[in-house]
């Protein structure tokens, strides 16, 4: 197997010079001699502006050293969505090709706030742009058949992290995505239309959502994300750890996430419709959740585990013409069904929330699901957050362990709810139930926030057993 040394090929390691075209020469020679191994080598920093990867190569980044991408924006030329030019553009690129791996134990490292504007208390300020916004998305892989990213820390993407575009076979394992907690749109690990993937052993740290599944209108010929398992991963969110949506125009369907732990977090799991695409047969098991308020710039609301199906808000934004279908300026939004979550332990400042719009919401299962709400913070905290919908976008209201809204075929088995020292005025019933029809609990274990408040509070609801 072929095995190229950037600096053979003229990379100079001071992390000054822009090693693009050298690296890119490497990836080329591998790819033109039938495959082989490109090696970033050690105890060099090499800064570098877009290049793209190829089949049959192997980009392997050595422990100690990194990849840093220039902070010069007017290098970064191809726009991460197409002929959606506003939101982001490509650094690592690679598209239509085969057996791509990225691997070592070295860092790629985005170079985020070289991108940012002010920084202020809760993120940095975004910088204006007229047509295209220069943020480079640090990884964008686009239909790629057997896809390998092995071992490398990758930190301070400037857009989303890795995003897996319509690719097939993908492997992510024991990787660790270190973004700054106050840049907005720094997605971890964004699956777009991407199918048979295992995501395992990672720790991400991320200002938006850690792992995200989509299906995004620009990339719509290469259908549903479906057949995914993450396992044994640990997360951090300012926005959500993990994410179902909101960008769904297809399906996501056929997930599996175990054996993870999500630490100090907005939002736990969200599962966020907004589009026509559907979300279906999920399964969520053995997850511990801790989670907390942050400021109102991040969606999420403390919520530990988040269900929704609610049509997107149409709204004079630069990026609002790609959300809906071509010749539309109103969406619609498709249904969430055959969701469990089971063996999962949550400690935060909300509740748990089910919401849709009618015939939206059906077959969710909680079972053995173990809740301790408590006031840990000093943000505004009677809130759920149902942006961006057309219907509301914080709802302020009072706060229930389980608040469930137009829903129907839920079932509560064997869950436990407490509450903490820190009780506030609006913590009041153990579920709050409206507009659902064929609701179940059994065994459930808790009271209300104090004597005074009925436990369940019921208001329009059908076949609703209580045991």
């Amino acid at each position: 197997m072929k095995k190229n040394n950037i600096i053979e090929f003229g990379a100079v390691g001071d992390g000054l010079s822009d090693n693009a075209n050298a690296i890119q020469l490497a990836i080329d020679d591998c790819f033109n001699s039938g495959g082989g191994e490109v090696v970033v080598p050690a105890n060099n920093i090499f800064m570098t502006g877009p290049f793209d990867l190829k089949s049959n190569v192997t980009l392997n980044v050595e422990t100690n050293a990194i990849l840093l991408a220039n902070p010069d924006e007017t290098v970064y030329k191809k726009s991460a969505f197409r002929e959606n030019l506003g939101e982001g553009t490509i650094w690592i690129g690679g598209e239509n090709a085969e057996n791509i791996a990225i691997t070592g134990r070295g860092t790629i490292d985005g170079n985020g706030i070289a991108f940012m504007g002010q920084e202020e208390k809760a993120a940095y300020v975004l910088k204006e742009f007229d047509v295209v916004d220069p943020r480079p998305h640090l990884l964008t892989l686009i239909n790629i058949k057997n896809l390998l990213i092995r071992d490398v820390t990758f930190k301070n993407s400037a857009y989303w992290c890795l995003h897996i575009i319509g690719c097939d076979d993908v492997k992510i394992e024991s990787v660790t995505i270190l973004n700054n907690l106050k840049i907005r749109n720094s997605d971890g690990i964004d699956l777009d239309h991407s199918r048979n993937v295992r995501i395992s052993n990672c720790y991400i740290e991320s200002a938006d959502d850690c792992i995200c599944f989509k299906t995004r209108r620009e990339y719509e010929e290469h259908g549903p994300t479906e057949n995914v398992v993450v396992t044994n991963c640990i997360m951090t969110s300012t926005s959500c750890s993990i994410k179902l949506g909101s960008e769904n125009m297809d399906a996501i369907r056929n997930v599996i996430v175990s054996n993870c732990i999500i630490k100090s977090s907005n939002r736990g799991i969200g599962i966020q419709n907004r589009d026509e695409g559907v979300v279906e047969n999920i399964l969520f098991d053995n997850i511990i959740i801790e989670g907390r308020l942050f400021d109102d710039v991040w969606w999420g609301k403390a919520e530990p585990i988040y269900i929704t199906a609610y049509k997107r808000k149409a709204e004079n934004h630069k990026d609002s013409n790609w959300r809906f279908a071509k010749g539309q300026t109103e969406g619609k939004v498709g249904k969430v069904s055959n969701i469990k979550f089971s063996n999962i332990n949550c400690k935060s400042e909300n509740g748990v929330f089910v919401g849709g719009e009618p015939g939206k919401v059906s077959d969710i299962q909680f079972t053995n699901i173990q809740l301790e709400i408590n006031k840990t913070t000093k943000y505004k905290g009677n809130l759920y957050d149902l942006r961006p919908s057309d219907t509301v976008g914080l709802l302020e209201t009072d706060i229930a362990g389980f608040y469930i809204d137009t829903a129907s075929e839920i079932y509560l088995d064997n869950c436990k709810l407490k509450w903490g020292e820190n009780k506030e005025p609006y913590y009041k019933h153990v579920t709050f139930l409206q507009n659902v029809t064929s609701l179940k609990i059994e065994k459930f274990i808790g009271q209300s926030a104090s004597d005074d408040i009925e436990s369940h509070k019921i208001i329009n609801c059908l076949d609703v057993e209580i045991i």
